[in-house]
This record gives structure tokens, C-alpha cells and sequence, in this order.
């Protein structure tokens, strides 16, 4: 157990760390945290549902009838910075490698068609830069450093919601506008759309005065009203940093050492929200505004088939409340509970085990089919209580060591685009306590730096992983027309 100095808990207390979830946290560091236990991939007809186009269709025709008196949500993480995606454009800059040099060529080459070209070519031309002529004098650095930098655009430093990313024939989208669009198409109910974004503190005054110009435009354009709200993530879920020893790091004044906790701490953002259906998904996930068909078309289905459901669902548990179940309906539920809900109950399921089990926040995750993305998977997986249930689970959860669990993981057909569909209440409109339903035993332990010092690093579960672990989840096979993600630059030219 760690001794605290009461410096240690003086500094916890003022910066709302729980002395006890911080001691959780460095024990975590020294036991590490167990592989997923896959027990077979998720794969069509077991545990991932295909729904048929008249379906697809039917589901879209009752969407707005089934959201009479819902508030309706889009949640956009959007703290992610965009300098990843610049990755190799940063290493031209400090190498000049000839496989370095060939992806700064390649990316020059295709300068004028990227969304942005304009913008670069206007923050050049204000120190006296002419784009064509530092073109043809091969001044390929300073046109790179001039996106990058302060002294340009500034695009490594920036948050990918800010940066411009689709070119129209008569304007350019940043991200965030694509996400307006998409919430007047599918998140929308009574012409009132509301979105939260999860942004990073010095970044917040930027996505405000963007929105601030545009939302009247794009309420003009689609009949809507738009109510948007932000927040960032909670300072005091970062997690404690440890030595290579696992003992607690400090900085040097002596203090612990806290970093931010990873996406997964976002579920503490989502627990404040107060909303029947919330949409969830990435803020580099869009498509241009004539593609955008089969996203909002699955969007609506997905959140449809949620609510048919959640209401079925309701019904169920409000007779097991007033117990007013005989064996017929028992059986029932049971096959509800198995089929539609794709929850695996095992032998001398009790109605109190039952209700334990209807009784969770839902969510609908659609899944594309595999075709080499990066992204975690849909898998059957059994916890340490052997119970086993559908989860998304990332590559590195899995031993690569253990043959057979290697061997269910070649087996996995589908990828996680991470496109949500989340129901928050029960069925007395009460908001789940989500903390209630986040496995604590899963997270990231990973090597990073401080200053020229190593130290280890602490995730907490996931947001579609361990915080979700616990909920009722329901996998449903979506176009590969629905994903679009940026995770390079390159990947701007993907339309």
C-alpha cells in the first residue's frame, strides 16, 4: 500500500483525485491488466444482425414517430489534436530520408486538390511567399512548415474538428459543419438539434466563434434550431503516472504526476448528459454532404431499432417490478432477453437476475465489414465471473503469445467504426449512473515521456471498451458507405 504524504493529499484533494482511486490505480501498475478472454469471434447470425433493406426501410419510416417526446443528442468527441495526422510531413521536416522525402513530394503533388490548398496559399502570401514560385524553387519545407506552424495555418497544433476538410464546388467544410449537417438529417426531433463536443481547454474559444459564424447559416439552410454545449475532460480523472519501479512519479516540485486518462474517461462527460437517444460518433468520421445517404439512412435505422427495443424492454421490466410475470412470459423474456438482446443468461436464471440484466444503459454499435481499417473488434468474451457477452475489444488486449486466442481473432469479419447509438434512462426516465457499468480491471499501461525522463502511463477502459463493458450491447452490420475516417492527410482526398 502506498504512504501518502499529506502534501500527496493536499494536492489530490485540490485537484479532485480520490486517494483511494489513485491508489487503485498505481496497484493497477504492478499486477497489469489481463488479456480479453475471447471466446469466438462476433460474426453475422452470432452476434452481429444484418438488417434486411425493407427493414432498413420500415425502421427509418418509424424513426420519427418513435421519438415523440425524446430529447434527441449527438456526442462528438472532438479533443483528439490533428498532429498525427501529419505525421510523416513531420518527419520530412526533420529528416530527409528518401522514404520521408517521397511522402512530402507525394503530398505536394497533390497540394492544389487538398481542402486547404486556398488557406495555405493566403498565409504564405501575407509574409511575401508566392505558392508557385516556392513550389518551383523546391522550397517544399517552408510551404510544410507554413501548414504546420504558427507562423501559417498552425495545423499541427490544431484540433482536427478545426481544420478544413471537404471542398464543395462553392465552399469548404471544416469537420464540425459536417457534423451540423449530420444532426439535421438523422439527429433532429421537432427541429431542435442538440450537440455535445468534448473539447480540449485551449481549444474551446475556437470551435465557439466558428459555430458562432456558421450555425445561422446552416439553421437557415435546414429549418433547425441548434443547441450546442461543450465540455472537457475532468481533470480529475486523470490517471497517476508511476516510475519504471511502479512507484508514484513526481514532477520536480514533488508532486504526483497526473495525465489525462485517454477517451475512456469521456464516459464521465456522457454520464451529464441529459437526453433519451444520444448518437456517438468520432469528429473525423464524415462524408460530404451528396454521400452522406447511407450514413444518415443506417443512423436513422440503428437508433429506430434501439428505441423498439428499449420500449419492449420497459414493458418487461415493469412486470417483473410489479411481479406479474407467470412461467409463459418468463419464458419469453428469456428468449427476448437472448435473441433481441443478445444476452447470454446461462442456467437457473432467477426474475431478480433477470431484471438485473434488463435494467442497464443499451447501445447499438454498428460494425463494417473488415476490409484492412484500423479499429478494434466486435468478440464474445468472457469476463472472470464466466459470464460472456459481446464486446468491442482492441488488438492489443489480446495475447499474440496464446495460439487459440490468436486464432479467434484471424477469425473476426468486422471492425468497430465506432458509430453508436446510445440509450442513457431507464424505464422510469431516470439517467443510468454510468460509473456503475465500467469494467475497472481493463485499461493501458504504456511507456511516455517527461521531460528526459521515462515514465509509465495509465489509460482507463476505453469508451467503447472497458466504460462500456457492462452495458447492453447490440452489434448491427453497416455499410462501409457509413465510415470515413482522417487518419492522415492523405485521407482528406477521400471522398
Amino acid at each position: 500500500m502506498t504512504e501518502f504524504t499529506p502534501q500527496d493529499l493536499d494536492f489530490m484533494r485540490r485537484r479532485g483525485s480520490d486517494p483511494a482511486i489513485v491508489e487503485h490505480q498505481l496497484e493497477c501498475f504492478c499486477k497489469g491488466f489481463d488479456f480479453a478472454n475471447l471466446d469466438r469471434a462476433a460474426t453475422l447470425d452470432d452476434g452481429i444482425l444484418r438488417l434486411d433493406s425493407d427493414v432498413v426501410e420500415e425502421l427509418c419510416e418509424d424513426y420519427p414517430h418513435l421519438l415523440a417526446g425524446k430529447k434527441v443528442l449527438k456526442f462528438v468527441p472532438a479533443s483528439g489534436a490533428a498532429s498525427r495526422m501529419f505525421k510523416e510531413l513531420y518527419s520530412y521536416l526533420s529528416d530527409d530520408a528518401p522514404a520521408t522525402q517521397q511522402k512530402a513530394l507525394d503530398f505536394l503533388d497533390k497540394l492544389p486538390k487538398f481542402p486547404f490548398y486556398e488557406a495555405l496559399s493566403d498565409a504564405l502570401a501575407k509574409d511575401g511567399h508566392d505558392m508557385a514560385a516556392e513550389i518551383q524553387a523546391r522550397n517544399y519545407k517552408l510551404i510544410i512548415r507554413y501548414l504546420l506552424e504558427p507562423e501559417g495555418l498552425n495545423y499541427g497544433n490544431q484540433p482536427k474538428g478545426l481544420l478544413l476538410f471537404h471542398r464543395y464546388p462553392d465552399k469548404i467544410r471544416t469537420a464540425v459543419e459536417e457534423h451540423l449537417v449530420e444532426a439535421a438529417l438523422y439527429a433532429c426531433n421537432d427541429g431542435e438539434c442538440h450537440l455535445h463536443f468534448t473539447v480540449s481547454p485551449q481549444h474551446q474559444a475556437g470551435f465557439e466563434a466558428l459555430l458562432a459564424k456558421m450555425v445561422p447559416l446552416y439553421e437557415q439552410q435546414y429549418g433547425v434550431k441548434y443547441h450546442i454545449d461543450f465540455s472537457i475532460q475532468d481533470p480529475a480523472t486523470d490517471t497517476v503516472a508511476a516510475e519504471l519501479d511502479n512507484s508514484p512519479f513526481r514532477d520536480e516540485n514533488g508532486n504526483l504526476l497526473f495525465r489525462p486518462a485517454g477517451h475512456g474517461a469521456l464516459i464521465h462527460n456522457m454520464d451529464k448528459l441529459d437526453a433519451d437517444l444520444v448518437f456517438v460518433k468520432n469528429i473525423d468520421n464524415v462524408i460530404t454532404e451528396e454521400r452522406v445517404g447511407p450514413t444518415v439512412r443506417y443512423k436513422k435505422a440503428l437508433a429506430a431499432h434501439l428505441l423498439q427495443l428499449q420500449a419492449r424492454t420497459f414493458q418487461y421490466l415493469r412486470l417483473l417490478e410489479a411481479g406479474e410475470v407467470d412461467d409463459m412470459t418468463l419464458c419469453e423474456i428469456l428468449d427476448f432477453a437472448e435473441t433481441d438482446l443478445m444476452i447470454s443468461l446461462g442456467e437457473d436464471v432467477t426474475r431478480e437476475m433477470l431484471y438485473e440484466k434488463l435494467n442497464r444503459p443499451i447501445r447499438l454499435c454498428g460494425m463494417v465489414k473488415n476490409e484492412g481499417e484500423p479499429g478494434g473488434g466486435p468478440f464474445w468474451v468472457t469476463n472472470a465471473e464466466g459470464e460472456t457477452s459481446l464486446q468491442i475489444v482492441e488488438s492489443s488486449q489480446i495475447d499474440k503469445k496464446n495460439p487459440a486466442q490468436m486464432d479467434i481473432m484471424t477469425h473476426a469479419t468486422h471492425f468497430n467504426p465506432v458509430d453508436m447509438v446510445c440509450g442513457l434512462k431507464d424505464y422510469n426516465g431516470h439517467r443510468f449512473d454510468l460509473a456503475r457499468y465500467v469494467d475497472p480491471d481493463t485499461g493501458f499501461i504504456s511507456s511516455k515521456s517527461y521531460g528526459d525522463r521515462t515514465l509509465k502511463a495509465l489509460e482507463l477502459p476505453g469508451l467503447w471498451n472497458g466504460a462500456m463493458s457492462r452495458w447492453i450491447t447490440i452489434f448491427v452490420e453497416v455499410p462501409i458507405e457509413t465510415f470515413n475516417p482522417v487518419k492522415t492527410v492523405f485521407d482528406l482526398l477521400r471522398r
